[in-house]
């Protein structure tokens, strides 16, 4: 099987900064996407930014500028650098990759999700 593990996130004051990382570990053949998704109480799961194995990355329109996602392939890890944190970037940070790994003899894709990591911005 493939895990997820995330590691950052906590408590901060608006303006501040924080830096999360998820590292992938299993019976990886290889990873395409990897991102990380946020859900604050009360509302839907959203997209924060994501990250192929190329490096083309895409952002949700409300961190663009102020957070960046970045990739080491040869770890497995994703990480994200969070700058000028407001108050409504509080929310439970989820890690998700989308995997190919070995399945018997059969390399078959598998999109997995982290535990989650809660970042708390509060004045």
């Amino acid at each position: 099987q493939v895990q997820l593990v995330e590691s950052g996130g906590g408590l901060v004051q608006p303006g501040g900064s924080l830096s999360l990382s998820c590292a992938a570990s299993g019976r990886i053949f290889s990873i395409n996407a990897m991102g990380w998704y946020r859900q604050a109480p009360g509302k839907q799961r959203e997209l924060v930014a994501s990250v192929v194995s190329g490096g083309e990355t895409n952002y949700g329109d409300s961190v663009k500028g102020r957070f960046t996602i970045s990739r080491d392939n040869a770890k497995n890890t994703v990480y994200l650098q969070m700058n000028r944190l407001k108050p409504e970037d509080t929310a439970v940070y989820y890690c998700n990759a989308d995997v190919k790994r070995w399945y018997s003899a059969t390399l078959i894709s598998s999109n997995y999700w982290g535990q989650g990591t809660q970042v708390t911005v509060y004045s």
